[in-house]
């Protein structure tokens, strides 16, 4: 059974995990990604902010991923990010990506940004192609200060 709910404190342990997993399964660079990014250790606290949320998905009892968005740092307040959208491996192709795009974009509209911007490695094809399924278009420049320029795959949506 899947259950798809807001982060707890008490998920910080299962979700650093969780991104190092991933990834480390496809070759993240730890000097310019989440993967050497203390923040990973602290989730549940990076999204108190207003207009931030990040959403764990939980199957037959285990988290096995999650996704969030909030405002983009250091650009207007028109944007924000899809960030850190993972999944472990035997969660992926049962549809929980989907929800967990679904469920960020309802709320993106909800906090009414226009438009959100989502960073990604290259080699992480199947995520890339849901991003596309969902009308994120792939564009050449960074944009705000993420701080990860290991992710080599920026994309946009225009939601309102």
């Amino acid at each position: 059974m899947l259950e798809i709910r807001k982060i707890r404190k008490n998920d910080n342990p299962q979700i650093a995990s969780i991104i190092k997993e991933v990834l480390t399964e496809f070759g993240a660079d730890p000097k310019t990604t989440m993967l050497g990014d203390p923040k990973a250790n602290s989730m549940y606290e990076q999204y108190l902010e207003p207009n931030s949320i990040y959403y764990v998905a939980i199957l037959d009892g285990e988290i096995v991923g999650g996704c969030g968005i909030k405002q983009l740092i250091e650009y207007d307040s028109s944007i924000c990010e899809l960030q850190r959208m993972y999944l472990l491996k035997k969660a992926r192709g049962l549809k929980i990506g989907k929800k967990l795009i679904e469920l960020s974009i309802e709320k993106a509209e909800e906090f009414n940004f226009k438009r959100i911007y989502l960073e990604t490695i290259s080699n992480m094809h199947s995520a890339q192609a849901l991003y596309k399924k969902y009308s994120f278009e792939e564009i050449s420049e960074y944009i705000g200060g993420t701080g990860h320029n290991g992710c080599d795959v920026k994309m946009l949506l225009h939601i309102k």
